[in-house]
């Protein structure tokens, strides 16, 4: 099984504005480092060419969607917590708003498998809505791959 894992930032001002052009800036390197890291499987882009691109949806403009697979929650947490992401982590309220709901949501794929957006959101909106569960969850109250791949979804994905 692989991690797939979904995080919405509000951002405080358009991602063209001056207020942002730091953290636009920051976005080629960053994502070059996740692409680059150890269990790093795939990451939805908006552009092939332009690394800076954020990913273009139906949610609402001042959202910005970063949406990605992992082999295993280890090696995300890697790159999120021991990487130079960590610095630009720190510095998210300079970019982005407070939003009062989860912003961040994985679960347990099917090796092989590459998510929709559309589930991903929908998987978030479980999580706000029924808490945490082998189907939506957090670092906090995560849970093994052992036990998603006893659920119905991953079992049917093997057939």
């Amino acid at each position: 099984m692989h991690l797939a894992q979904l995080n919405l930032a509000h951002l405080r001002a358009p991602i063209d504005s001056a207020e942002l052009a730091e953290f636009v800036a920051l976005l080629e390197p960053i994502n070059a480092i996740a692409d680059a890291a150890p269990g790093f499987v795939w990451r939805l882009k908006e552009s092939e060419s332009d690394p800076t691109a954020t990913v273009r949806h139906d949610y609402g403009d001042y959202l910005l969607v970063n949406f990605s697979v992992w082999e295993s929650l280890e090696s995300l947490w890697n790159y999120v917590y021991r990487s130079p992401h960590l610095e630009v982590l720190r510095r998210r309220r300079e970019w982005f708003q407070r939003m009062a709901e989860p912003t961040m949501v994985m679960w347990w794929v099917p090796e092989g498998t590459i998510p929709t957006l559309a589930e991903a959101m929908q998987r978030l909106e479980r999580l706000r809505t029924e808490g945490p569960s082998p189907e939506a969850f957090t670092y906090k109250d995560a849970y093994t791959s052992s036990e998603a791949a006893n659920l119905p979804a991953a079992a049917e994905a093997r057939k």
